[in-house]
């Protein structure tokens, strides 16, 4: 009986709403999303609330336990609802919101009286409104295809100065009149701000075009930039837009992967229509040449190798390294052991980033041959500076290697080492936040006075308190400052501060020009869009002034063009790429995955999209076979691992390997993606014969210079299952092809060039096209490469 009740009680929360009474919408004309992880956080149509007289409603189809906060798409710190305390949606609050799901359900978010918000899940019973379909056929009819010659010309980002052509039409009578509307794109902080400017409406010239018309204008882009455009038509039944797909592009605000436009009503809101975009950069935009040639190897330099069991943090020590902020750091007992998780019931303490396995600079030097062996030839190290945690991007002293990996010197012949064997070294680090314990910072007082917190208070004569806002009339010392994504052992840096820019870049002894002293090869810049752009322009010029062909790398995770303009950075950490290429070899569509791709190739210079640092794990992210499942099937995840692998190093761009992953080391999010080197004399048990594979395809990628510098098209075919690419380098062409069935597949190909034969670059079979046509059977999770004689 009580189960009973319990059920119409939870039933009649979900009541047509016509039994209530009607009021209007608490929340104005504004649209509201759910935004979490099952979306990447984004403000997505999908996952948007419909008012419907009392209250918000959507329907969900998850799993799990799900995290997420109700916001709309400029995260409005008034339309942003998070959880207190009670789990329940409130604006200000610090927590994500958690529910349950199973299956699909039905999201009801009311206010009270007060303006309360409540939000209850329940069983599906909410019924949207469908969206009014549209018959002008005249509309639905005209085109417009960004990577289609005829429609657009000349393709893809272009230099400062390009005027550019476009053409849309249709078929049928009935389209009166179309404009181009061209507008500026404004895009800050970690996508937060965005904004398009107006800038031109043209008038596009009709022309006769079968029983319809066509219209043309040409736009010439002065300016570099990220620009806007669509086409306002018009026909007897209204004014329509003519834009951009409703694609989701992974870890990006805005929708569509552009290529065929759709047609929808021309909305009230303009704010409302998905914009192509334009890229517009430098003319003399240069990004190192060997970039394009690199392979990556990316290790978290703590977990990766013990070369000094001297310099190990250990409780008790009396060093450095032996401490973590006020008290004794934690160490491992065995290489091989899990990492700690506070909270697991792992014995350890209730910290984060305080356990230590010993991983060094020497261990590093050590394996040199190892990773030269597996393909490699350059070496991405997250941060390895002075500072208490095991990941180092708290900061404690820039200009020094932390004791814990061992030296300045260390350093220098890292450097050394890797050069004599063709490896390049790129470190990283931030320069947007600090440590809480550092002498810039000083909170702990493990540093001589002088820092800008010292023992938790404001030192207004510290030579580093421009370097931070304070806010002198709180009393809690945690809210005296503002704390990077507000986790307070990271203070965030005011990066207008003169004096901060001059200690990261513009001194002659900056932090940035003291590691190229050192030997490394360029930088990889964290969290970069929490940085102002005029920051990171100044500091590319100071690095190409100090090194020119030293290599610049943005962390961002969503569409990047913006950041490759020429007066930023050459490169970035491809996380679209990553998420595509996981998503299409654990078998999702390759129709839907490879979009994400194709909008990268139209977006990015050329000398950008060669040059992308393409990955598949990281250390912020659960690892590749932890995506593939590797807890349920080992052996399958391997080989769509394998597959993914396969893509990168036939994919343009710098295929990156983090550490372990070639010999099977998995691990979910942080910080078990975060596990020690498996070497089987430390008792662990390195895949070899996975290895082998990541080798023959490093070596695959490093003997075929089309698959590192051949221009590449748009797809020559592409299903569910199969994609198949063609790549030209002067006379030699090779057709790549992939395959995510656990079924051979058998595809016939239209080739854009004439040969004899094919060659198999991995030993198998040669392929005779016919006709211009070849027949290709592509194995079950994995690929083929044919190349020109």
């Amino acid at each position: 009986m009580l189960k009973t009740f319990a059920l119409c009680a939870a039933l009649l929360s979900f009541v047509p709403v016509s039994l209530a009474a009607c009021v209007k919408p608490p929340l104005g004309d504004a649209t509201l999303y759910l935004r979490g992880g099952l979306n990447n956080w984004a403000a997505q149509d999908e996952q948007a609330f419909e008012y419907r007289c009392d209250a918000y409603y959507l329907n969900l189809k998850a799993q799990g336990t799900q995290e997420f906060k109700l916001a709309d798409e400029d995260w409005t710190p008034a339309l942003t609802f998070a959880a207190n305390a009670k789990g329940q949606p409130a604006r200000g609050a610090p927590a994500n919101l958690k529910r349950e799901f199973n299956g699909e359900h039905t999201l009801r978010l009311s206010f009270d009286g007060e303006g309360a918000p409540t939000l209850n899940v329940g069983p599906k019973t909410f019924k949207p409104t469908p969206p009014q379909p549209i018959t002008d056929r005249a509309a639905l009819t005209t085109h417009f295809d960004s990577r289609a010659a005829e429609a657009k010309s000349p393709f893809g980002a272009q230099p400062k100065g390009s005027e550019i052509k476009f053409s849309v039409g249709n078929d049928v009578p009935g389209l009166k009149r179309a404009t181009l509307v061209i507008e500026r794109r404004h895009l800050t902080g970690n996508q937060e701000q965005l904004a398009y400017e107006a800038l031109a409406r043209i008038d596009m010239t009709p022309h006769s075009r079968g029983m319809g018309t066509g219209f043309s204008a040409s736009y010439r882009f002065d300016e570099i930039g990220i620009y806007g455009y669509w086409f306002e038509i018009e026909t007897d039944q209204g004014k329509y837009a003519l834009q951009n797909n409703k694609d989701t592009i992974y870890w990006t605000r805005e929708k569509g992967s552009m290529g065929p436009a759709t047609v929808e009503r021309l909305p009230a809101n303009l704010n409302r229509v998905r914009r192509y975009r334009q890229t517009v950069y430098a003319p003399d935009f240069h990004v190192p040449g060997w970039a394009q040639d690199l392979v990556y190897y990316y290790v978290f330099p703590e977990r990766f190798r013990n070369g000094d069991k001297a310099n190990d943090p250990r409780p008790g020590g009396g060093r450095p390294q032996d401490r973590y902020q006020d008290r004794d750091v934690e160490r491992h007992a065995t290489w091989n052991e899990r990492p700690f998780k506070p909270n697991t019931g792992d014995g350890s303490d209730k910290l984060f980033n305080n356990d230590f396995f010993g991983g060094d600079l020497a261990g590093l030097i050590d394996k040199l041959d190892y990773i030269k062996s597996l393909g490699a030839n350059a070496l991405y190290l997250t941060p390895v500076f002075r500072a208490p945690s095991n990941h180092k991007y708290d900061a404690a002293d820039y200009r020094e290697i932390d004791p814990a990996f061992g030296s300045n010197d260390d350093f220098v012949r890292l450097c050394a080492e890797a050069a004599k064997r063709g490896i390049r070294v790129i470190p990283d680090t931030s320069l947007n936040h600090v440590g809480s314990d550092s002498p810039y910072f000083n909170r702990f007082n493990n540093f001589p006075a002088g820092g800008a917190f010292d023992g938790g208070k404001i030192n207004p004569t510290s030579p580093y308190a421009s370097w931070f806002k304070f806010k002198p009339d709180e009393t809690d010392p945690n809210k005296q400052y503002q704390g990077w994504v507000g986790v307070a052992d990271l203070p965030e840096i005011d990066k207008s501060s003169p004096a901060f820019r001059a200690y990261a870049y513009s001194d002659k002894d900056s932090v940035t020009n003291l590691w190229l002293d050192r030997g490394a090869a360029g930088w990889r810049m964290d969290v970069v869009p929490w940085v102002p752009d005029d920051f990171w322009r100044e500091w590319r010029q100071a690095v190409k002034a100090k090194r020119p062909d030293a290599l610049t790398v943005a962390e961002t995770w969503f569409d990047a063009s913006k950041y490759f303009l020429g007066d930023m950075f050459d490169s970035t950490m491809n996380y679209i790429f990553r998420n595509a290429v996981l998503d299409y070899a654990a078998g999702k569509s390759a129709r839907e995955t490879y979009a994400n791709l194709e909008l990268m190739r139209e977006a990015y210079p050329p000398q950008s999209f060669f040059a992308l640092m393409n990955l598949l794990s990281t250390h912020d992210q659960p690892r590749a076979l932890h995506h593939f499942g590797e807890d349920r099937d080992l052996v399958l995840a391997k080989r769509r691992l394998r597959l993914a692998v396969f893509f990168q190093m036939t994919y343009p761009g710098s295929p990156t390997i983090y550490y372990g992953d070639e010999v099977g080391l998995g691990g979910g999010d942080d910080p078990f993606n975060r596990a020690p080197y498996p070497w089987a004399d430390e008792g662990g048990q390195p895949d070899e014969a996975l290895l082998a594979e990541f080798k023959r395809l490093t070596k695959l990628r490093h003997d075929l210079p089309v698959l590192r510098h051949g221009s590449l098209g748009a797809p020559l075919y592409v299903d569910d299952h199969v994609v198949v690419l063609a790549r030209q380098l002067g006379d030699t062409w090779a057709v790549t092809a992939t395959n995510n069935s656990d079924m051979p597949r058998t595809v016939s190909v239209g080739l854009p060039f004439t040969a004899d034969q094919l060659r198999d670059a991995l030993g198998g079979l040669a392929v005779t096209p016919k006709n211009g046509r070849v027949q290709l059977t592509v194995p079950p999770l994995f690929g083929r490469v044919l190349v020109t004689p």
